[in-house]
Protein backbone atom coordinates (compact mmCIF):
# COMPACT_ATOMS: atom_id res chain seq x y z
CA UNK A 1 0.00 0.00 0.00
CA UNK A 2 0.97 3.69 -0.51
CA UNK A 3 2.44 5.32 2.67
CA UNK A 4 2.47 9.03 3.46
CA UNK A 5 5.97 9.76 1.98
CA UNK A 6 4.90 8.23 -1.38
CA UNK A 7 1.35 10.07 -1.22
CA UNK A 8 3.68 13.28 -1.18
CA UNK A 9 5.87 11.96 -3.93
CA UNK A 10 2.70 11.84 -5.81
CA UNK A 11 1.69 15.00 -4.82
CA UNK A 12 5.08 16.65 -6.13
CA UNK A 13 4.93 14.93 -9.79
CA UNK A 14 0.99 16.77 -10.13
CA UNK A 15 3.04 19.89 -9.05
CA UNK A 16 5.55 19.97 -10.81
CA UNK A 17 3.17 19.02 -14.18
CA UNK A 18 0.90 22.07 -13.03
CA UNK A 19 3.95 24.12 -12.58
CA UNK A 20 4.95 23.20 -16.16
CA UNK A 21 1.16 23.32 -18.05
CA UNK A 22 -0.22 26.48 -19.18
CA UNK A 23 -3.41 25.52 -18.57
CA UNK A 24 -3.53 26.39 -14.61
CA UNK A 25 -7.18 24.67 -14.06
CA UNK A 26 -6.70 23.33 -10.53
CA UNK A 27 -9.34 20.79 -10.74
CA UNK A 28 -8.08 19.13 -13.96
CA UNK A 29 -4.56 18.28 -11.78
CA UNK A 30 -6.51 17.15 -8.73
CA UNK A 31 -8.14 14.69 -11.20
CA UNK A 32 -4.92 13.67 -12.19
CA UNK A 33 -3.81 13.41 -8.55
CA UNK A 34 -6.39 11.25 -7.82
CA UNK A 35 -5.81 9.33 -11.32
CA UNK A 36 -1.96 8.90 -10.37
CA UNK A 37 -3.02 7.24 -7.22
CA UNK A 38 -5.74 4.51 -8.84
CA UNK A 39 -3.15 3.82 -11.62
CA UNK A 40 -0.72 2.06 -8.82
CA UNK A 41 -3.75 -0.14 -7.71
CA UNK A 42 -4.08 -0.76 -11.97
CA UNK A 43 -0.92 -2.06 -11.60
CA UNK A 44 -1.28 -4.00 -9.14
CA UNK A 45 -4.73 -5.47 -10.57
CA UNK A 46 -2.24 -6.23 -13.90
CA UNK A 47 0.38 -7.69 -11.92
CA UNK A 48 -2.30 -9.92 -10.13
CA UNK A 49 -4.07 -10.87 -13.86
CA UNK A 50 -0.80 -11.61 -14.92
CA UNK A 51 0.50 -14.31 -12.95
CA UNK A 52 -3.32 -15.63 -13.21
CA UNK A 53 -2.19 -15.41 -17.43
CA UNK A 54 0.28 -17.45 -17.15
CA UNK A 55 -1.17 -20.06 -14.49
CA UNK A 56 -4.11 -20.50 -17.72
CA UNK A 57 -1.20 -20.46 -20.40
CA UNK A 58 -0.04 -23.76 -19.06
CA UNK A 59 -2.93 -25.44 -21.03
CA UNK A 60 -2.16 -23.35 -24.13
CA UNK A 61 1.22 -24.89 -24.00
CA UNK A 62 -0.39 -28.28 -23.27
CA UNK A 63 -2.51 -28.18 -26.20
CA UNK A 64 0.24 -26.77 -28.94
CA UNK A 65 2.61 -29.52 -27.58
CA UNK A 66 -0.45 -32.23 -28.10
CA UNK A 67 -0.91 -31.33 -31.54
CA UNK A 68 2.79 -31.09 -32.86
CA UNK A 69 3.29 -33.50 -35.85
CA UNK A 70 5.30 -36.05 -33.96
CA UNK A 71 4.50 -35.43 -30.05
CA UNK A 72 6.64 -37.30 -27.80
CA UNK A 73 4.85 -38.79 -24.69
CA UNK A 74 5.52 -36.13 -22.50
CA UNK A 75 3.83 -33.77 -25.78
CA UNK A 76 1.01 -35.94 -25.02
CA UNK A 77 0.81 -36.00 -21.20
CA UNK A 78 2.00 -32.31 -20.48
CA UNK A 79 2.11 -31.87 -16.59
CA UNK A 80 -0.59 -29.17 -15.79
CA UNK A 81 -0.28 -28.99 -12.26
CA UNK A 82 0.47 -25.08 -12.61
CA UNK A 83 -3.25 -23.98 -14.11
CA UNK A 84 -4.75 -25.75 -10.39
CA UNK A 85 -2.30 -24.00 -8.51
CA UNK A 86 -4.50 -23.18 -5.48
CA UNK A 87 -3.49 -19.63 -5.28
CA UNK A 88 -4.56 -19.08 -8.50
CA UNK A 89 -7.83 -20.71 -7.95
CA UNK A 90 -8.49 -18.43 -5.05
CA UNK A 91 -7.77 -15.72 -7.41
CA UNK A 92 -9.46 -16.31 -10.15
CA UNK A 93 -12.82 -16.79 -7.80
CA UNK A 94 -12.13 -13.94 -5.44
CA UNK A 95 -15.08 -11.32 -6.18
CA UNK A 96 -12.81 -8.12 -5.26
CA UNK A 97 -10.53 -9.39 -8.01
CA UNK A 98 -13.22 -10.26 -10.51
CA UNK A 99 -14.46 -6.88 -10.14
CA UNK A 100 -11.49 -5.09 -10.33
CA UNK A 101 -10.32 -7.06 -13.46
CA UNK A 102 -13.64 -5.68 -15.14
CA UNK A 103 -12.83 -2.25 -14.45
CA UNK A 104 -9.73 -1.96 -15.44
CA UNK A 105 -10.00 -4.23 -19.06
CA UNK A 106 -7.65 -6.93 -17.70
CA UNK A 107 -8.61 -9.16 -20.59
CA UNK A 108 -7.66 -6.89 -23.16
CA UNK A 109 -4.79 -5.35 -21.73
CA UNK A 110 -2.96 -8.41 -20.92
CA UNK A 111 -0.23 -9.52 -23.67
CA UNK A 112 -0.22 -12.67 -24.83
CA UNK A 113 3.48 -12.59 -25.80
CA UNK A 114 4.64 -11.59 -22.43
CA UNK A 115 2.34 -14.22 -20.90
CA UNK A 116 4.34 -16.86 -23.31
CA UNK A 117 7.86 -15.42 -22.48
CA UNK A 118 7.39 -15.61 -19.08
CA UNK A 119 5.95 -19.18 -18.82
CA UNK A 120 8.52 -20.53 -21.66
CA UNK A 121 11.54 -19.37 -18.85
CA UNK A 122 9.87 -20.96 -15.89
CA UNK A 123 9.41 -24.28 -17.55
CA UNK A 124 13.03 -24.09 -18.24
CA UNK A 125 13.77 -23.97 -14.70
CA UNK A 126 14.90 -26.28 -12.01
CA UNK A 127 12.22 -24.81 -9.55
CA UNK A 128 9.43 -25.17 -11.45
CA UNK A 129 10.75 -28.89 -12.52
CA UNK A 130 10.59 -29.26 -8.43
CA UNK A 131 7.71 -28.01 -7.66
CA UNK A 132 5.56 -29.80 -10.81
CA UNK A 133 7.00 -33.77 -9.21
CA UNK A 134 6.11 -32.29 -5.58
CA UNK A 135 3.19 -34.01 -3.70
CA UNK A 136 2.97 -30.94 -1.74
CA UNK A 137 -0.33 -28.46 -2.36
CA UNK A 138 -0.42 -26.89 0.39
CA UNK A 139 -1.39 -23.56 0.03
CA UNK A 140 2.12 -22.75 1.32
CA UNK A 141 4.24 -24.31 -1.56
CA UNK A 142 1.37 -23.18 -3.88
CA UNK A 143 2.13 -19.50 -3.11
CA UNK A 144 5.59 -20.42 -3.23
CA UNK A 145 6.13 -21.07 -7.07
CA UNK A 146 4.01 -18.19 -7.94
CA UNK A 147 6.29 -15.81 -5.60
CA UNK A 148 9.34 -17.25 -7.78
CA UNK A 149 7.69 -16.40 -11.28
CA UNK A 150 7.32 -12.45 -9.66
CA UNK A 151 10.47 -12.92 -8.02
CA UNK A 152 12.85 -14.57 -10.44
CA UNK A 153 11.45 -13.86 -14.06
CA UNK A 154 9.01 -10.96 -14.01
CA UNK A 155 11.07 -8.91 -11.61
CA UNK A 156 14.00 -9.27 -13.61
CA UNK A 157 13.59 -9.91 -17.07
CA UNK A 158 14.49 -6.68 -18.66
CA UNK A 159 11.74 -7.48 -21.77
CA UNK A 160 9.25 -7.96 -19.36
CA UNK A 161 10.24 -4.54 -17.65
CA UNK A 162 10.32 -2.92 -20.18
CA UNK A 163 6.18 -3.95 -21.02
CA UNK A 164 5.27 -2.33 -17.94
CA UNK A 165 7.61 0.40 -18.11
CA UNK A 166 5.47 1.33 -21.45
CA UNK A 167 2.17 0.42 -20.09
CA UNK A 168 2.34 2.40 -16.29
CA UNK A 169 4.49 5.66 -17.12
CA UNK A 170 5.11 5.41 -13.16
CA UNK A 171 6.32 1.80 -12.72
CA UNK A 172 10.00 2.90 -12.22
CA UNK A 173 8.68 4.59 -8.81
CA UNK A 174 5.84 2.39 -7.99
CA UNK A 175 7.74 -0.57 -8.46
CA UNK A 176 8.55 -0.90 -4.39
CA UNK A 177 4.91 -0.21 -3.74
CA UNK A 178 3.59 -3.16 -6.37
CA UNK A 179 5.91 -5.17 -4.58
CA UNK A 180 5.10 -4.64 -0.95
CA UNK A 181 1.15 -5.07 -2.09
CA UNK A 182 1.80 -8.29 -3.58
CA UNK A 183 3.67 -9.46 -0.44
CA UNK A 184 0.85 -8.45 1.46
CA UNK A 185 -1.86 -10.25 -0.94
CA UNK A 186 0.12 -13.72 0.02
CA UNK A 187 0.12 -12.85 3.29
CA UNK A 188 -4.04 -12.01 3.42
CA UNK A 189 -4.48 -15.84 0.89
CA UNK A 190 -5.24 -17.94 3.45
CA UNK A 191 -8.70 -19.37 3.36
CA UNK A 192 -9.72 -21.21 0.64
CA UNK A 193 -12.93 -20.30 1.05
CA UNK A 194 -12.16 -16.67 -1.80
CA UNK A 195 -14.28 -14.60 -0.29
CA UNK A 196 -12.55 -14.45 2.82
CA UNK A 197 -8.97 -13.71 1.01
CA UNK A 198 -8.71 -9.72 0.86
CA UNK A 199 -6.72 -8.24 -1.87
CA UNK A 200 -3.79 -5.24 -0.77
CA UNK A 201 -5.57 -1.90 -0.13
CA UNK A 202 -4.41 1.21 -1.82
CA UNK A 203 -3.57 2.64 2.28
CA UNK A 204 -4.14 2.18 4.92
CA UNK A 205 -6.89 5.04 5.27
CA UNK A 206 -7.57 5.87 1.38
CA UNK A 207 -10.34 8.73 2.79
CA UNK A 208 -8.04 10.15 5.03
CA UNK A 209 -5.09 9.71 2.56
CA UNK A 210 -7.10 11.08 -0.24
CA UNK A 211 -8.10 14.20 1.95
CA UNK A 212 -4.24 14.85 2.89
CA UNK A 213 -2.69 14.71 -0.77
CA UNK A 214 -5.60 16.76 -2.19
CA UNK A 215 -5.76 19.09 0.88
CA UNK A 216 -1.68 19.42 0.49
CA UNK A 217 -1.74 20.07 -3.23
CA UNK A 218 -4.69 22.70 -3.15
CA UNK A 219 -3.02 24.43 -0.52
CA UNK A 220 0.86 24.28 -2.02
CA UNK A 221 -1.49 26.42 -5.26
CA UNK A 222 -3.58 28.60 -3.10
CA UNK A 223 -0.79 30.01 -1.14
CA UNK A 224 2.27 29.87 -3.64
CA UNK A 225 2.88 33.45 -3.27
CA UNK A 226 3.19 33.18 0.03
CA UNK A 227 5.17 30.13 0.08
CA UNK A 228 7.75 31.88 -2.24
CA UNK A 229 8.41 34.70 -0.26
CA UNK A 230 9.09 32.55 2.77
CA UNK A 231 12.05 30.77 0.53
CA UNK A 232 13.05 33.94 -1.74
CA UNK A 233 14.14 35.70 1.59
CA UNK A 234 16.37 33.16 2.90
CA UNK A 235 17.60 32.44 -0.61
CA UNK A 236 18.91 36.19 -1.11
CA UNK A 237 22.27 34.98 -2.08
CA UNK A 238 21.03 32.21 -4.90
CA UNK A 239 20.59 32.59 -8.02
CA UNK A 240 17.01 32.17 -8.32
CA UNK A 241 17.47 30.28 -11.51
CA UNK A 242 19.67 27.83 -10.30
CA UNK A 243 17.42 26.34 -7.67
CA UNK A 244 15.96 23.42 -9.16
CA UNK A 245 11.86 23.40 -9.74
CA UNK A 246 11.55 20.25 -7.77
CA UNK A 247 13.82 21.89 -4.37
CA UNK A 248 11.25 24.76 -4.63
CA UNK A 249 7.94 22.41 -5.04
CA UNK A 250 9.45 20.65 -2.27
CA UNK A 251 9.90 23.37 0.16
CA UNK A 252 6.54 24.87 -0.54
CA UNK A 253 5.32 21.37 0.43
CA UNK A 254 6.71 21.50 3.92
CA UNK A 255 5.82 24.82 4.43
CA UNK A 256 2.38 23.96 3.92
CA UNK A 257 2.56 21.38 6.09
CA UNK A 258 4.15 22.96 8.52
CA UNK A 259 1.70 26.14 8.85
CA UNK A 260 -1.82 23.96 8.20
CA UNK A 261 -1.06 20.80 8.67
CA UNK A 262 -1.66 20.71 12.98
CA UNK A 263 -1.67 17.09 13.19
CA UNK A 264 1.42 16.30 11.68
CA UNK A 265 4.75 17.27 13.73
CA UNK A 266 7.17 18.98 12.67
CA UNK A 267 9.77 16.71 12.61
CA UNK A 268 7.97 14.11 9.89
CA UNK A 269 7.46 16.95 7.96
CA UNK A 270 11.10 17.80 7.79
CA UNK A 271 13.01 14.68 7.64
CA UNK A 272 10.42 13.23 4.90
CA UNK A 273 11.08 16.00 2.21
CA UNK A 274 14.79 15.63 3.18
CA UNK A 275 14.57 12.26 2.18
CA UNK A 276 12.13 12.71 -0.97
CA UNK A 277 14.67 15.58 -1.94
CA UNK A 278 17.89 12.60 -1.95
CA UNK A 279 15.81 10.50 -4.22
CA UNK A 280 14.11 12.36 -6.55
CA UNK A 281 16.32 16.00 -7.08
CA UNK A 282 20.08 16.78 -7.10
CA UNK A 283 23.02 15.25 -4.61
CA UNK A 284 22.90 17.77 -2.94
CA UNK A 285 19.65 19.10 -2.59
CA UNK A 286 18.52 17.71 0.95
CA UNK A 287 21.30 19.88 2.52
CA UNK A 288 19.96 22.96 0.62
CA UNK A 289 16.61 22.08 1.41
CA UNK A 290 17.66 21.36 4.92
CA UNK A 291 19.45 24.25 5.57
CA UNK A 292 16.44 26.97 4.47
CA UNK A 293 13.28 24.97 5.63
CA UNK A 294 15.55 25.39 9.28
CA UNK A 295 15.30 29.25 8.68
CA UNK A 296 11.74 29.41 7.50
CA UNK A 297 10.82 27.42 10.39
CA UNK A 298 12.59 29.85 12.69
CA UNK A 299 10.43 32.16 11.79
CA UNK A 300 7.32 31.04 11.42
CA UNK A 301 7.81 29.65 15.27
CA UNK A 302 8.82 33.33 15.86
CA UNK A 303 5.58 34.44 14.23
CA UNK A 304 3.40 32.10 16.16
CA UNK A 305 2.37 30.26 12.45
CA UNK A 306 2.80 27.08 13.61
CA UNK A 307 0.11 25.36 15.65
CA UNK A 308 0.30 21.49 16.11
CA UNK A 309 -2.26 19.95 18.48
CA UNK A 310 -2.43 16.50 19.81
CA UNK A 311 -0.17 14.30 22.42
CA UNK A 312 3.43 14.69 21.23
CA UNK A 313 3.05 17.17 18.73
CA UNK A 314 3.68 20.79 20.60
CA UNK A 315 7.26 21.57 21.02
Amino acid sequence: MLNRRQLRVKVLQVLYAYHSSEDKVVKVFEKKLLESVDEVYEMYIYLLGLLVDVADYVLVDADERANKHRPSESDLNANTKLNTNKFIQLLRENPAFQINAKKYSLASSLDLEVTKQIFNILKESETYQKYLESEDTSLRAEKDIIKYIYKKIIRVTPGIEQTFEEKFINWPVDKEVLEAMLAKTFSNFQSEVPAENKLALISSSWSEDREFILDLFSRVIAFDEEFQRFISDKTKNWDADRIAIIDILLMKMAIAELIHFQGIPVKVTMNEYIEIAKEFSTPKSNLFINGILDKILADLKAAGKIRKVGRGLIE
